[in-house]
């Protein structure tokens, strides 16, 4: 049930009358039209831009649209009232029983209140994290790897058939600076003194790597030159640091469903089979490129090199898949790896990337474009740094990875479902202070904690009516509901079906945490109305049936705080500690 799209089809179904009439042109595009929430919840319950959009393509006045679409709209007995405003809005106040008649819903739909086919079932690819397995997931990557599972949780919830991937960057030379850091851990592990050069990994969470390595092969590797043992260090070293990273996703309660090797794209034939793609459409050529925009380097020289002429398909430059000397450019591998996705046979594909990767964007976008023929989409979505706080001062310090802050320090000191939560309380591609003391705050100013309080407020109620005897499985009588702060929360619980489809189309899950704090704020306020008004306590002394109606209001708004915190991620709690 998504109450706006069943209020938007009635004001279609008026426009259509209004055709029909002859009150309106017959080709009129009706795409447009959107009913929402006012900006201002004093001037309605629902407002529609019809009129605007409309009057062009009409050739009318807005406001002529708006008084005639009026008139067919207020014949609708859900709409009480309908106010035109300004050049032509229509502000609608619809009646009391629809508010009731959601809190029903809620209750009979359960936890697929909200959920719905819009996806229609296509195949998303969300890859996410995808760190150098060099070390331990950091405080970055941990709010793309929240950003990146909500967002894949998001999708599946509205209807997409998601997949979660993680691309493992195992085919550069960081791998082998892991390998070499390693092997020195490992000499350590054998009594040698041992000095980390700059460029290797000097963290203490290599120390066990290295005794692992000894434990295996022994001295085999001791005083053995580089070419005797980086291959079998490096990829030793690789599946420990992968371990390691899904321990790490792990305690954030994230399990993906396919790792993706860069190194299987080497020697196999697949970075060539892209490129042949992208010849075969025209789209390679052998060419120089410009010169960098703004001061040009002092060792740059026009060098042909085969370049992808991504420019056809939207990018600002053509972009070098083989350097002059033969060897591929870092994009040869990630065209590769798209080509892949795209065989796959994914509809869309998202990436979430960190913000200093802004600079691929467009030619990703073109790769995926021209590989597809356009029939693939590709979202790139930015996460900003995080910049933490404790006490007041920045926090910096990690003695086990030497030199960063990790996800699982962030996580042993709030927890998951906090970590989860407050990541997602700024939009992707907006910077985020994590207070470690705010994050644990039991206040109003803690989002986490206020939506968790709302929904052990409702159990709460719950116990407290079953010490009472009361029998809530009886059929509440929902017209009793009808104080301004009652309605005002089953308003908002109206809002869920409509907000989760909102953010699903625009891949932006902190949507939900926004909602999800209002939603609590509208029970909270309704909870402490009850301290000034004892009618609007949810129960009500010899008032079995008037209790087990306020009860029902309670019981849809954790039915919907749950749905929205198991997107997030986030175990809901029914008692505050």
């Amino acid at each position: 049930m998504n109450l706006f799209d069943d209020i938007r089809s009635a004001v279609l179904t008026s426009l259509e009358a209004m055709q029909a009439q002859g009150v309106l042109p017959a080709d009129l595009d009706f795409a447009n039209v959107a009913v929402e929430p006012p900006r201002d919840g004093a001037h309605g319950d629902m407002a529609t831009n019809a009129a605007m959009v409309l009057a062009k393509p009409a050739k009318m006045k807005p406001r002529d649209i708006a008084d005639a679409l009026a008139r067919h709209l207020i014949l609708d007995q859900r709409i009480e009232a309908v106010d035109v405003a300004g050049p032509g809005f229509l502000n609608l106040r619809l009646s009391s029983a629809l508010w009731q008649g959601v809190i029903g819903t809620v209750l009979d739909q359960g936890a697929d209140f909200g959920r719905s086919d819009m996806g229609q079932g296509k195949k998303v690819n969300v890859e996410y994290v995808s760190a150098n397995p060099t070390g331990p997931l950091h405080v970055g990557h941990t709010r793309g790897a929240v950003f990146g599972d909500a967002l894949a949780s998001l999708l599946d919830y509205a209807g997409y058939a998601v997949t979660r991937e993680y691309y493992i960057n195992d085919g550069g030379a960081q791998v082998d600076v892991l390998a070499r850091s390693v092997y020195l851990r490992y000499l350590e592990a054998h009594g040698q003194e041992v000095a980390f050069e700059d460029g290797t990994y000097p963290g203490d969470y290599l120390i066990p790597v290295g005794e692992e390595l000894k434990e295996k092969v022994s001295d085999a590797y001791v005083g053995k030159h580089e070419s005797d043992w980086l291959l079998d260090v490096r990829e030793f070293s690789t599946e420990k640091m992968m371990d390691l990273v899904r321990a790490d996703l792990a305690s954030l309660g994230i399990e993906m469903d396919v790792f993706y090797s860069e190194k299987s794209l080497y020697g196999t034939g697949r970075i060539e089979a892209a490129i042949d793609a992208l010849k075969d459409k025209g789209l390679v050529y052998e060419g120089v490129l410009e010169p960098p925009k703004g001061k040009k380097p002092e060792d740059w020289e026009p060098r042909e090199q085969t370049l992808f002429k991504s420019t056809e398909h939207g990018d600002d430059v053509d972009r070098p898949v083989m350097k002059s000397d033969g060897a591929w450019t870092y994009f040869a591998p990630d065209i590769a790896y798209h080509y892949d996705k795209v065989s796959r046979g994914f509809d869309m594909l998202i990436d979430v990337f960190g913000a200093d990767h802004g600079g691929y964007v467009k030619r990703m976008k073109a790769a995926v474009s021209a590989l597809s023929d356009g029939k693939v989409t590709l979202d790139i979505k930015l996460t900003q740094l995080v910049k933490l706080f404790k006490n007041g001062e920045p926090f910096k310090m990690s003695k086990r990875a030497g030199t960063f802050v990790t996800l699982r320090d962030v996580v042993d000191q709030v927890g998951a479902g906090a970590t989860r939560f407050h990541m997602l309380t700024r939009k992707n591609d907006a910077p985020l202070d994590f207070d470690f003391d705010k994050v644990l705050e039991q206040s109003k100013d803690n989002p986490v904690f206020y939506v968790q309080y709302a929904n052990a407020r409702v159990h709460s109620v719950l116990r407290k009516a079953s010490d009472a005897g009361l029998d809530l499985s009886a059929t509440p009588d929902l017209t009793q509901l009808n104080h301004e702060a009652e309605i005002a929360v089953a308003k908002k619980l109206a809002e869920w079906p409509r907000l989760v489809a909102l953010a699903a189309r625009t891949n932006e899950p902190h949507r939900i945490a926004f909602y999800l704090y209002d939603l609590a704020s509208e029970f909270h306020a309704l909870y402490n109305r009850g301290n000034e008004l004892p009618e609007l306590r949810f129960l009500q002394d010899g008032q079995d049936a008037t209790s087990i109606s306020k009860i029902a209001l309670a019981r849809s708004v954790s039915v919907v705080i749950c749905a929205g915190l198991g997107i997030l991620g986030v175990d809901p709690v029914e008692e505050m500690r």
